[in-house]
């Protein structure tokens, strides 16, 4: 199987579980449950989006790995930006999560926005992934 395809895979499933985890030791498995089943498409989303981001930087970095010397330094900086930008958007991404977990009052009045905004990054993160790992295949 691809191992781009498994590490997405794995993350959104990592995620999942950790957000079960936490919602389930802040507020008890029942509350844990009622949440997801209210937004389950919010949640199951981003953590498909995360998941799909970690699958791309999975693929570029194989494709950086198995080039010549010239394009790894030139996709260095590539590879470096993309992680970049895939980890520190997805913040944002956590933020509803967050809401859902009832930590943070101010944000659950804002729950249903975050998730939006938290869609809306975790869009233009693949977006930003795909663009760099077609401009890698493009320099193989």
């Amino acid at each position: 199987m691809n191992k781009a395809f498994v590490n997405g895979t794995l993350a959104a499933s990592i995620l999942l579980l950790a957000y079960f985890t936490i919602v389930s030791l802040v507020s008890g498995p029942s509350f844990a449950l009622e949440q997801f089943s209210q937004f389950w498409y919010y949640i199951v989303t981003l953590a498909i989006g995360f998941g799909v981001q970690v699958g791309l930087y999975s693929r570029l970095k194989s494709i950086v790995k198995n080039t010549s010397p010239g394009v790894v330094a030139t996709s260095g900086a590539t590879t470096t930006a993309a992680m970049i930008s895939c980890c520190t958007h997805y913040l944002v991404n956590v933020l509803p999560i967050l809401g859902a977990v009832g930590v943070i009052t101010f944000i659950s009045q804002y729950q249903i926005q975050l998730f939006w905004v938290g869609l809306a990054f975790n869009f233009a993160g693949i977006i930003y992934m795909a663009s760099r790992v077609v401009r890698a295949i493009k320099h193989t």
